[in-house]
């Protein structure tokens, strides 16, 4: 290791090894099971790891594969290489808890891992091992650190070269979102420019046209907005800058492009690649409009790493599934379950480069899920600890929603032909919240000769799945979760509401008060009477058992990795098709064909009584 080891020896020598805060554990964060604040140190002058290119990003790309060449005298079958950034990680980084206990020795968790021998099948017997890992652009330098002792018992046996993109600071991956009004797109990105360093714009127009700049206005957070431990512990990683433009006073179906820019203020401007998107259509417009809908998605590695929990064939199919349609599709609504980030910040960036081919090209809508928000006293619905301390924080300044209060994260949106009510299930929703009132104001407010498709989203599941834990409970949903909603979905004739969290693919009968209301399953010809409820939460994320049990209201279910996607051919015809991750073939399918009268027709409870005046 020469020189830099013995200076790496030294500076590590002054460190000290101290008590610190358990982190929260969690099935569905791999940097969970790293018990990093117990890392101690084992340098060896014999063993290295060295990492090439040294410089990434030459050409402009901001996600590049590295080379790490690495050897240790006394291999075992449980070492493993940590990914660092910034490279520095040391306790000098460690925010003290309180003036009696000392940082640990190493505070900060990898932003991700792989065991020694993954591609290295011979390692245990030799030592000498290579692993390509993909690297992303996310403010900073990397390091990679060679572990023995396992997950639980980490020691460094040997620290590598630094890595860094040649702009670390740059703007990256876009992220679309329909704004507060039909004819207005939002554009948020991430940089390392604070505003005191330079002035975020977006530069855009339409193909063809004259350009524009439109100023953004840039967010941030500090370590201290996190409510728990991991986000405030291991877990923390500076945010960045998140920046938002809001485009506005678009021509619909209209052809965009776009950049992104910060100007420095010697006179630099730094942009990005050039970006596109096709503006919305009018409320009420007659066209071809096509709506892709999932839950619980998660992030995976395309190198292999952090993979234990079987995120990896599931993410990345469904992202490229997604992808290779993209020409077919206009608006992505993502219903909470993000990335499952659970307070280690860095995966925000991961989850944010994994999905930009497709969110940076149409609107990428989001919903809170359980994992963006539970935190016990933060006023979350579920006093339990799914966000890693999160507590909403990252989900609402990550994404743009047209929430009129991000914080509380329900909003409506028009497409075309369709309304969206996207409620928020981390927060009250029953008769008598202030959310009630927003779900009942937003189906009743939609003109339905103008926009025939009303449809429901929200994280957990508030109308029917046959979960083996929603069935464990006795109610087949959320427990409260239909109740009070049952009566407005039925009174305003919703004809699809659609939920995450469980982690499969289910669809009902039109249905009201557990009673079938149309006995058709595939072709639907008139009114409902009733609302179709479909679990689409099969988006990535390791899967969810079925009980044991056959409903009369269910009638297809998949054990397996998939999303919904919605054809509004007309005011009269909409076709809806359950595709798998997998492969993209369509498995479960149906159509609704009516006319606006089927609309206003009366159904049960949907009708105030009348009386007639003699």
């Amino acid at each position: 290791m020469g020189g830099m080891g013995k200076s790496r020896v030294f500076f590590f020598a002054l460190l000290v090894l101290a008590i610190f805060q358990q982190v929260v554990s969690d099935d569905h964060q791999p940097l969970s099971r790293l018990a990093i604040h117990k890392t101690t140190l084992a340098l060896d002058e014999r063993a290295y790891i060295k990492a090439t290119p040294n410089v990434l990003g030459l050409r402009g790309q901001n996600s590049e594969w590295v080379t790490l060449q690495y050897s240790n005298p006394k291999p075992t079958i449980d070492d493993w290489i940590g990914v660092f950034s910034p490279a520095n990680f040391s306790a000098s980084t460690c925010p003290e808890e309180n003036i009696r206990v000392n940082p640990p020795f190493l505070c900060s968790a990898p932003i991700k891992y792989q065991y020694a021998n993954f591609s290295s099948p011979g390692y245990k017997k030799t030592g000498k091992g290579s692993l390509k890992l993909q690297l992303i652009n996310q403010r900073s330098d990397f390091s990679f650190a060679l572990f023995t002792g396992g997950l639980t018992d980490p020691k460094v046996v040997a620290m590598s070269n630094k890595v860094s993109f040649i702009n670390p600071n740059a703007p990256v991956y876009p992220r679309l979102a329909q704004g507060k009004t039909w004819d207005e797109m939002t554009v948020t990105w991430t940089s390392g420019y604070g505003i005191s360093e330079a002035e975020p714009f977006v530069e855009w127009g339409p193909k063809g046209g004259n350009l524009v700049k439109s100023p953004a206005g840039t967010l941030t957070f500090d370590h201290n907005t996190m409510c728990g431990a991991p986000a405030r512990t291991v877990g923390w990683r500076e945010p960045g800058y998140i920046h938002t433009s809001f485009l506005k006073e678009l021509w619909p179906n209209r052809e965009y492009i776009y950049k992104l820019a910060h100007r420095l203020f010697n006179g630099t401007i730094i942009w990005s690649q050039e970006y596109q998107f096709k503006a919305s259509p009018f409320p009420g417009q007659n066209s071809l409009q096509r709506v892709v809908i999932f839950g619980d998605m998660g992030k995976a590695e395309a190198d292999g790493s952090n993979e234990y929990n079987n995120f990896q064939p599931g993410s990345l199919n469904t992202t490229k599934q997604i992808i290779q349609d993209l020409k077919d599709i206009d608006i992505v609504f993502h219903i909470g379950d993000l990335c499952y980030a659970n307070g280690y910040l860095s995966q925000w960036d991961q989850f944010t480069a994994q999905i930009e081919p497709i969110a940076s090209t149409v609107p990428y809508m989001t919903a809170s899920g359980n994992h963006e928000r539970d935190w016990p006293g933060t006023g979350s619905f579920y006093g339990n600890l799914d966000s890693g301390g999160e507590c909403g924080i990252l989900a609402q300044t990550m994404f743009y929603v047209p929430a009129e209060n991000r914080e509380k994260f329900w909003y409506s949106a028009d497409y075309g032909m369709f309304r969206f009510c996207v409620a928020h299930t981390e927060l009250d929703w029953r008769k008598g919240s202030e959310q009630y009132k927003f779900i009942e104001n937003c189906l009743a407010s939609v003109d339905r000769q103008k926009q025939p498709w009303l449809i429901f989203l929200a994280h957990r599941v508030l109308g029917y799945s046959s979960a083996g834990f929603y069935v464990a409970e006795g109610s087949f949903e959320e427990p409260m979760g239909r109740e009070d909603l049952q009566i407005l979905w039925q009174k305003y004739k919703v004809d699809i509401a659609m939920y995450g969290h469980v982690h499969n693919y289910e669809r009902t009968c039109p249905i009201y008060q557990n009673i079938c209301t149309n006995k058709e399953k595939h072709s639907y010809k008139g009114s409902l009477n009733g609302t179709i409820h479909v679990v689409v939460g099969g988006g990535g994320a390791s899967l969810s058992e079925f009980a044991p049990i056959n409903t009369t209201w269910s009638i297809f279910k998949d054990h397996d990795f998939g999303f919904v996607k919605l054809t509004a051919f007309d005011h009269s015809n909409l076709l809806f098709e359950y595709k798998k991750s997998s492969d993209g073939q369509v498995y479960d399918s149906f159509r609704i064909s009516r006319e606006y009268r089927d609309i206003l027709a009366c159904t049960v409870d949907s009708c105030p009584p009348t009386t007639l005046a003699s």
